[in-house]
């Protein structure tokens, strides 16, 4: 078995060592040609070509390849080793078989779906499907141009047991830093298929914490830039996700699988951006502290508060009949009369707006409508029977003009949604009662807000929506794809305004609903997103297995959601074991304070990068970092406002630490007082536990929430 292993690693790092040779020779060719700087456009698409080129081989010499594998298509009559990395380089000699794949590739696809066995594996190509054996798939860890693993999976000539796990599982033990890392080396068979899924289709996934649904997703967009290289632009796409931390968290994953020029918004962001709107946006800090920091508990979430009512299909609705009622009522009533004698009927206007220019939006047509009655009126302007009255007419007309002008309708999306609520006078001939439905709390909230003229994130939704009712969208404003990260915490008006903006319901939506701690914007269940679209433009995908977290760790949290939550989702973690999950008393080290600043050194002291304390509310985070860094003056207090995440030692509210990992986490304060009975607590804290990788503590001064006193002694053991 070992001159077996040193036979394979002999032959692995002689054939590492030609490929360097060649990407080298290629390289130093390409830097050797003088950079084109001139105007010729051919040689302008040359140079540019030349230059994706020697950035992708410059990428390339580090680390060529990640995995092997040997497969014999049913016409060949051998095996062929192919090498699979995350750019392609192709030989020297034209019409060579590559000498690296590109992971992308159909072939590539073999690699990530073939999980054993004597059977075929098959893979869609252009030309149709390519069937064959799989004899041998391997491994690689090259850092650095040095061959460090090579790990067989599977080995069609061997009598040793495939071994698949092994790998993921020396993957998943390195320890995190302060960046989110691709995953292409280890790609599994049910993520494969969610990258690999048609373009043109609304796909929504349902990811247990540490399913890795975040880098899947941005795998996704790597591979339909390089699957429909003709059809989507890289420009031409967007990540949505909850918070810039989070942006700066994923963004070095797709600049290593050699994309660039996604866009990378919050929605909130990417709205006002886009509706040029200068009025303040209310500081979300003020929501998340009516919800999570209150004294007495989370509020009750229904249906009517501000952020479900207006985050639904109904209030949707609502703003489409609105303004349809006022499309309908938009023409005053009167002739228009530019001076006396001078009659334009309003039988000729309402021509004119509801049949000559129906196919415009409304602010495009009232535009073409009052350009159409000045053009009217210049027509009668050379009828004037002098020049003393011709002088006369156009002042009158001009004056009348703009009087006629204002009787309109304000085609502004902040005006109509401040009629809406009653914080501006209502136009004539938009019935009230369309209003009705608003209930009073969220009425009189609202109307308190746009009085003052703040809005608040869960406004947006409808001015987006008011804004495509008025003038449409423009080909620049639409997106080939978009993602949507933390999808839980979206609304289903949010991706239905979104969807207007998309070409063909390209979207891929992830979320985790036992993550759903927003409810009161968030959905309760997918069917509330899937009810948008048609059956065939949507698919539904579930990622049950967890990749981030040690078993013992993934199993605590699951108990949480089966007693907490009642949930099913549970999640299937990798076989990856580690130290169990520790509910630890305060008092050990002589107290809160100086026991959570322990657990924090301990931790901190061994080979850990990253470790967090995870606090209920912002105003306990604060506290801890106020009094804790004086001795951890390396230690990070994260309060939402942060552009970035540093990594290393960290305190803040649990609310604020989802979509982030770290190596070690000690949860403060998991006591019954700190978090209640209800199921949105025992999301809560189902959230702080899946942070962690490798470690996780549960501290308490209190006794603890009844899902917790349940937990069995082989998942949780008592003190240090």
């Amino acid at each position: 078995m070992e001159q077996t292993f040193q036979s394979a690693y002999q032959e692995e790092e002689r054939r590492l060592n030609a490929t360097i040779a060649e990407i080298d020779r290629q390289l130093k060719r390409l830097r050797a040609i003088p950079v084109y700087t001139g105007h010729d456009f051919t040689e302008q698409v040359l140079e540019a070509g030349r230059e994706e080129k020697r950035q992708s081989l410059a990428k390339s010499l580090a680390a060529p390849y990640f995995g092997r594998l040997d497969f014999q298509e049913n016409n060949d009559t051998e095996p062929k080793p192919l090498y699979i990395g995350k750019i392609g380089v192709d030989h020297g000699e034209v019409g060579d078989q590559p000498m690296v794949i590109d992971w992308r590739a159909p072939i590539a696809s073999v690699f990530y779906s073939f999980t054993g066995g004597d059977e075929p594996a098959a893979y869609e190509a252009p030309e149709g499907t390519i069937e064959g054996l799989v004899y041998l798939k391997r491994n690689l860890v090259i850092r650095k141009q040095i061959l460090e693993r090579v790990s067989d999976t599977y080995d069609r000539n061997s009598d040793q047991p495939a071994v698949s796990d092994e790998f993921l599982v020396y993957r998943l033990g390195e320890n995190k830093d302060n960046k989110l890392r691709d995953i292409v080396s280890t790609i599994q068979a049910e993520q494969d298929k969610i990258i690999r899924a048609a373009r043109n289709t609304a796909l929504i996934i349902q990811g247990v914490a540490g399913s890795g649904k975040t880098t899947v997703a941005l795998h996704r967009l790597a591979y339909l830039l390089y699957q429909y290289k003709e059809q989507v632009a890289a420009e031409k796409m967007i990540i949505f996700a909850p918070n810039l931390m989070f942006l700066d968290y994923i963004s070095d994953v797709l600049p290593e699988l050699g994309v660039g020029d996604i866009q990378q918004s919050t929605f909130a962001d990417w709205a006002m951006r886009l509706l040029g709107i200068d009025l303040p946006l209310a500081d979300p800090s003020e929501t998340l502290a009516y919800w999570f920091e209150s004294a007495d508990g989370m509020p009750e979430v229904t249906d009517e508060v501000p952020g479900r009512f207006k985050g639904s299909i109904r209030f949707m609705e609502m703003i489409r009949a609105c303004i349809e009622a006022m499309e309908d009522a938009s023409v005053p009533e009167a002739d228009f009369m530019p001076w006396e004698g001078a009659v334009l009927s309003r039988a000729t206007i309402l021509h004119w707006f509801n049949d000559e220019y129906k196919p415009y939006p409304l602010a495009k047509r009232k535009e073409r409508v009052m350009a159409r009655i000045h053009r009217w009126v210049e027509m009668e302007l050379k009828k004037s029977p002098s020049a003393a009255a011709l002088k006369e007419r156009k002042k009158k007309a001009s004056q009348r003009e703009k009087s006629y002008a204002s009787k309109w309708p304000k085609y502004e999306p902040v005006v109509l949604y401040k009629q809406m609520f009653k914080a501006l006078k209502l136009q004539a001939g938009w019935p009230e009662e369309l209003l009705a439905g608003i209930p009073d709390g969220v009425m009189k909230s609202t109307q308190k807000d746009l009085k003052k003229d703040v809005l608040r994130e869960e406004d947006l939704p409808a001015l987006l929506y008011i804004h495509y009712l008025l003038n449409d969208i423009t080909g620049e404003q639409r997106f080939d794809h978009i993602v949507i990260d933390e999808a839980q915490d979206f609304s289903p008006f949010q991706v239905a305004v979104l969807d207007l903006f998309v070409k063909g319901h390209s979207f891929t939506i992830l979320g985790d609903l036992s993550q759903g701690i927003h409810a009161y914007r968030g959905v309760h269940g997918w069917d509330e997103m899937r009810s948008w679209f048609k059956p065939e433009d949507t698919a539904y995908f579930a990622l049950t297995r967890s990749y981030r977290s040690t078993m013992e760790i993934i199993e605590f949290a699951n108990r949480i959601l089966e007693q907490g939550v009642n949930s099913e989702l549970l999640a299937v973690p990798v076989f990856r074991s580690g130290n169990p999950v520790r509910l630890i008393a305060y008092g050990s080290g002589g107290g809160r304070l100086n026991d959570l600043r322990a657990g924090l050194q301990k931790l901190s002291s061994g080979e850990y990068r990253t470790v967090a304390v995870l606090t209920r509310t912002l105003k306990d985070a604060k506290e801890l970092h106020e009094r804790l860094k004086p001795d951890l003056p390396e230690l990070h207090l994260i309060d939402g406002g942060d552009q970035a995440y540093e990594g290393g030692l960290s305190v803040l509210p649990v609310y604020l630490s989802k979509g982030l990992e770290f190596d070690a986490v000690i949860l403060a304060d998991a006591d019954s007082e700190r978090y209640g009975a209800s199921s949105w607590d025992a999301k809560l804290l189902y959230v702080g536990c899946t942070r962690a990788l490798h470690e996780l503590w549960l501290m308490h001064g209190g006794p603890l929430p009844d899902y917790l006193q349940n937990m069995h002694e082989d998942i949780a053991v008592t003190g240090w």
